[in-house]
């Protein structure tokens, strides 16, 4: 993309107004982060490991201070900053010219523009700060990238910046340099990406640091000294219980030792861990801590990433136990924007140099950063739901790259991704040592086996064969036993209980369901009641349940062991632990409790429902909630069971032997010779059937770059075809790009009333590349957006990289 010079008077009008960033008013109140529009897209997707240091991937960005597009305008429009007349009190003595990356979300706006620096202003707009400035008669803020001396602009062109919103570096040089390159690869716009890498402001907060209320003490080089003398982060623990980390935790896996040597030491190794499966002896949680804690001790930073607010407390109570509570900042959405907003400038003003948090942690501005940690990088929950729609995984990686540091991914399954890291050397593998391995690991049966088959040739048909039964009922005297179901809610798929036909809501067509027992037959879609139900084949007015849920699931066993209690963790009530007293734990998939000394046994049923979806992933995503669930579980010396239904499959034989990585080295191999993910890029381009057409006219791809489509979208939110069922079995629709939320339920539906049509129906067409030349094409891609969003030819067209969930 060629930079340009815009003025008012010439550049195209922002297509969203600035939010109250960019008011007067903003420094008084929490910042509100964007709010995506019709063309943004909200589905999970799962991406490819792209490293830098591979054939074929993107170099490092080039710098946004060498990026400038020019001066903003050549006069001032809208009122005046408070003060002094506009140039009264001169320009700044010391490199007068701020160049600001403006806070907008549309592409042809995604590069640096120059402003003049009063001098009242000097002390305060600081490179990292956040300043309000007019651009095309619009009140807007950015953030300063860069001061410099000289500008090409003419300085009577040169506007100057309004107010300095917050004079903290709230956006770091190498943070600033990361959005950028998120954004080249997953073509999108550094705004995008830098409204999820800095916590949104908090007025209070700011004035607080800003008045030295909060002055951080200066941050010590790292530690050479010997064992004897303290290091900096022993000494931020006076008075805490803190427990040195031992490397003893890492003999267990092979070039484990050594890693934690090479992470003592400062040196940029990266390393993929298969976690061995022991609720008693071994943990994620403690062994990603231990690695933490052993950069900190060496006087360096650390940012552990997970998927979700449960891991997170995992995560969190480790780390606290080996370093104390103060050492650590915690950056999750959910914990409100004062404590994140108010930890976020402990990083950035190098207070604290220990970050664990969801998604945005990935970007916490940790000083004299020297590992990045992630757990579990399979997780849906690790995509960003916002434009451009990054991986957690990819972002640690350019991280690790860009600033040289080592990385560390931990699981229980192997991901395809992760495996690709492995295979081409950017990543060793540290595998668990097969007799340390056999210990720790649950006893498992298959249902499907010819011994469970030849006592009971009825198995493969019922949902909790009798070999289930009797482990879960032999299980419940000595502990509580895990059930793992896939689906939430009672019943989420009814049927006309005559001729079998789904039941579907009259006003959308939506899938109907039940919340409980006795309710109404309700809407998936529109939520609407279908109190007089009646079959549209047959006219029958009663149904039957199609799929059961961990509600109805959870009823049943009620019965079944009436002196049991059943607890539920799905949904909105997810559980964090539970005790070692007997209990049935119904559970979907990644919301199950970790119960104190491990769970007695556990069920894994519906494993067929989750294979059969039509899924490039279906196989990788059951097996790695199978391996998630089952290290829930005691080892087989203790008496765990791990009990599964499905019918024998591969997934089902790596299951039973405990081999995550001989799985994903398969997958992966597979995927190679189909030219399918993650071993290609892909691109998935959506919206109306013309103006994706001249997208694709215009981008002139090369021959090697595969495309299908452009096709129309027949799916909507529900239908099963684009639907992806998250971590606490929630199902999220995205890949109608906004465009299904935006109208009704049945726009995509053919054949229905109101349904679209022609040029208003959306398309979508895929694009799948080598990693060769993955950056060309992105660049590409990015360039085309950018050109459409200035020059409105035609209606926007969502651009999407590396949605292998769609496939």
């Amino acid at each position: 993309m060629t930079p340009g010079r815009d003025t008012p008077e010439q550049a195209p009008a922002v297509g969203n107004p600035p939010g109250p960033a960019g008011t007067p008013d903003a420094a008084e109140t929490p910042e509100r982060e964007h709010t995506p529009g019709p063309g943004a897209t909200s589905e999970p997707e799962n991406t490819s490991g792209e490293q830098l240091t591979l054939a074929g991937l993107s170099p490092a960005p080039e710098p946004r201070a060498a990026r400038s597009g020019g001066s903003a305008g050549t006069r001032e429009a809208g009122p005046r900053p408070r003060g002094a007349a506009l140039g009264s009190e001169g320009v700044a003595a010391e490199n007068p010219v701020a160049r600001v990356l403006l806070e907008a979300y549309v592409p042809h706006l995604d590069r640096v523009f120059d402003y003049r620096v009063s001098a009242a202003l000097h002390e305060q707009a600081v490179v990292g700060s956040k300043v309000s400035v007019i651009f095309s008669g619009r009140k807007m803020s950015g953030w300063v990238v860069d001061r410099v001396a000289h500008t090409d602009v003419p300085g009577e062109r040169l506007l100057p910046i309004r107010r300095v919103l917050s004079p903290l570096p709230v956006a770091a040089p190498e943070i600033v340099d990361l959005a950028e390159a998120v954004a080249q690869r997953c073509a999108g716009t550094a705004a995008d990406v830098l409204r999820v890498a800095i916590a949104p402001r908090v007025a209070r907060v700011d004035k607080e640091f800003a008045a030295g209320d909060a002055t951080p003490a200066p941050v010590e080089e790292p530690s050479n000294a010997t064992e004897e003398q303290p290091s900096p982060g022993q000494q931020d623990r006076e008075g805490e219980d803190a427990v040195a980390p031992s490397p003893e935790v890492w003999e267990h896996y092979e070039h484990g030792p050594e890693f934690i040597a090479a992470v003592a030491s400062g040196r940029p190794v990266r390393g993929v861990v298969e976690v061995l499966p022991s609720a008693e002896d071994h943990d994620w949680a403690r062994l990603t801590a231990n690695a933490m804690a052993t950069a900190y001790a060496a006087g360096r930073g650390a940012v552990g990433v997970v998927a979700d607010h449960k891991a997170l407390e995992r995560l969190e109570t480790a780390l606290h136990e080996l370093v104390g509570e103060d050492a650590v900042v915690r950056l999750h959405a959910g914990d409100g924007p004062t404590p994140r907003y108010r930890g976020f400038l402990e990083l950035a003003l190098g207070r604290k140099r220990l970050a664990v948090g969801t998604r945005s942690a990935a970007y916490a501005p940790v000083q004299d950063l020297a590992l990045v940690c992630c757990h579990d990088d399979g997780d849906v929950n690790f995509v960003e739901q916002r434009a451009p729609y990054q991986h957690t995984r990819d972002v640690l990686l350019l991280r690790a790259q860009q600033q040289n540091l080592a990385a560390l991914f931990t699981g229980y399954a192997v991901s395809p991704e992760a495996q690709r890291l492995v295979s081409t050397g950017w990543a060793v593998r540290l595998a668990p040592d097969r007799t340390e391995l056999r210990r720790c690991s649950p006893r498992i049966e298959a249902t499907s086996d010819s011994y469970n088959t030849a006592r009971d040739p009825l198995a493969a048909r019922a949902r909790l064969p009798h070999e289930a039964f009797r482990v879960a009922r032999a299980a419940l005297e000595k502990g509580p036993v895990l059930v793992q179901v896939a689906r939430k809610g009672y019943a989420p798929v009814l049927a006309c209980q005559r001729c079998r036909t789904p039941a579907r809501c009259r006003a959308c067509d939506g899938p109907l369901a039940l919340s409980s027992a006795n309710a109404v037959p309700v809407c998936t879609w529109c939520g609407r009641q279908a109190h007089e139900w009646s079959c549209a084949e047959c006219g029958f007015t009663r149904v039957r349940l199609s799929s059961v849920g961990a509600g109805r699931t959870a009823e049943e066993l009620g019965r079944a062991f009436p002196q049991v209690p059943v607890i539920s963790s799905s949904e909105h009530t997810v559980r964090a632990r539970v005790g070692s007293a007997p209990a049935l734990v119904v559970a979907t998939p990644g919301a199950e409790p970790v119960a104190e000394g491990g769970y007695a046994a556990a069920l894994l049923l519906d494993g067929n429902q989750m294979l059969a979806r039509p899924w490039l992933r279906a196989e990788e995503q059951t097996l790695r909630r199978w391996f998630n669930a089952a290290a829930l579980v005691r080892s087989a010396e203790h008496g765990g069971t791990v009990v599964v239904t499905a019918d024998q499959d591969r997934a089902v034989s790596a299951l039973v032997r405990w081999d995550p990585a001989g799985h994903s080295e398969r997958e992966l191999h597979e995927r190679h010779e189909l030219g399918l993910p993650p071993a290609v890029r892909t691109a998935a381009l959506t919206g109306p059937r013309g103006a994706l057409a001249a997208t694709l006219r215009d981008l002139q791809l090369p021959e090697r770059v595969r495309v299908v489509g452009p096709a129309p979208v027949e799916n909507t939110p529900g239908n099963g075809a684009d639907v992806a069922e998250n971590e606490t079995g929630e199902t999220s629709d995205g890949t109608l790009d906004g465009l299904a939320r935006a109208g009704s339920a049945e726009t995509a539906r053919p054949g229905r009333a109101g349904a679209g049509s022609g040029e208003d129906r959306p398309y979508r067409a895929l694009l799948f590349f080598g990693f060769g030349i993955a950056p060309k094409i992105t660049a590409a891609l990015r360039a085309e957006k950018a050109r459409a969003s200035a020059l409105r030819e035609h209606a926007p067209v969502n651009v999407r990289c590396d949605v292998a969930d769609l496939l």
